[in-house]
């Protein structure tokens, strides 16, 4: 059984891309980086593999930030969706995404009020997720 989410430990970490993927494809660029300042003999070998480590760096980057995006609008959706399910109204243009991000924790009963106070207040997704007081986990994002 996993551990119950809260404030505290809903961060989540994905292993293999941040202790393997993202630490490798640093690494390959600035190995090949230095390779590049420091042999003259082979330069243009040097700045081919640059180009090749930094190329691969920018994808998996890349690839990270397309999958959180996803994420991001549909959890825009679904939160828009809850609250209209919950009011009989959309959620605010005016809610910024990271806000909404925040909001997808606060339980069905809190969620509607919580929304208009985060749009009137200015909160921050901290301040959001720190107000909240029963927890609506979320194990899917990652």
């Amino acid at each position: 059984m996993k551990t119950p989410q809260t404030f505290t430990n809903h961060s989540r970490l994905h292993p293999f891309y941040h202790y393997f993927i993202a630490p490798l494809a640093i690494g390959g660029v600035l190995a090949s980086g230095w390779m590049l300042l420091c042999n003259t003999n082979t330069v243009w070998q040097s700045l081919l593999l640059f180009f090749i480590c930094l190329t691969l760096a920018s994808t998996a980057a890349l690839l990270r930030v397309y999958a959180l995006k996803v994420q991001d609008r549909v959890i825009r959706s679904e939160e828009n969706f809850r609250h209209f399910r919950l009011t009989g109204s959309a959620l605010n243009q005016n809610l910024r995404m990271s806000q909404i991000i925040a909001l997808r924790f606060a339980s069905d009963d809190e969620f509607p009020a919580l929304a208009a106070r985060a749009l009137d207040e200015k909160l921050t997704a901290k301040q959001i997720k720190e107000a909240i007081v029963n927890w609506r986990a979320d194990y899917w994002r990652i």
